[in-house]
């Protein structure tokens, strides 16, 4: 039985933009890569040296990690005991390096031997240096292109559209203090004489 009421209009999901819409198909892509080449290296040598390297690239990527980990520990230890000393945080150094260490630690853990030469290549600190800059201007890029009015700005806009498609308009103005009232004369509160 239906109550007369319409079914409730769902908003169209947003395309996916090109590299998004083919991500998918470039991972399955890449674990059938994997695994060819797993099957090829176990052909030409043996099951055992394929289970060898697999075995090794999780030593060897969760050392990795378990490093990175640490060192960044330390560094944010030392960041605070600075601030303490002096009241003042030390300035940040970018580049991203414990990042890109620990995405090439995860990258050699994964069973796999591409994403162990990837793992290895982001262990390369002029690749780390350069990665980490691509990545900042690429960020600052981006953000400069999304704030024409400032972050404010797109909070409001969310708020402001609902999800059922609704546009809510509308101010908020805030009192801090309050002021004198002058009463008007249609002034519910005012007594009637």
């Amino acid at each position: 039985m239906t109550n007369g009421a319409p079914p409730p209009i769902r908003p169209a999901r947003p395309r996916r933009s090109g590299p998004l819409r083919y991500l998918p198909l470039g991972i399955a892509a890449w674990l059938v890569l994997e695994i060819w080449l797993l099957t090829v290296v176990a052909g030409a040598t043996s099951g055992l040296v394929v289970l060898l390297l697999l075995v090794g690239g999780l030593v060897l990527g969760s050392a990795v990690i378990k490093r990175a980990g640490r060192r960044a520990f330390r560094k944010l230890s030392e960041a605070v005991q600075q601030q303490q000393r002096t009241g003042v945080a030390p300035a940040q150094e970018s580049g991203g390096g414990g990042a890109l260490t620990m995405l090439g630690g995860l990258l050699i853990i994964l069973p796999g031997l591409i994403s162990d030469a990837l793992g290895l290549l982001l262990l390369i600190p002029p690749v780390q240096k350069a990665l980490g800059r691509y990545a900042e201007r690429t960020f600052e890029r981006k953000v400069r292109e999304a704030t024409p009015g400032g972050l404010g700005d797109a909070f409001q806009q969310a708020r402001m559209h609902r999800p059922d498609g609704n546009v809510v308009q509308g101010e908020v103005i805030r009192d801090d203090e309050p002021s004198p009232r002058t009463p008007r004369p249609d002034d519910p509160q005012l007594p009637r004489g």
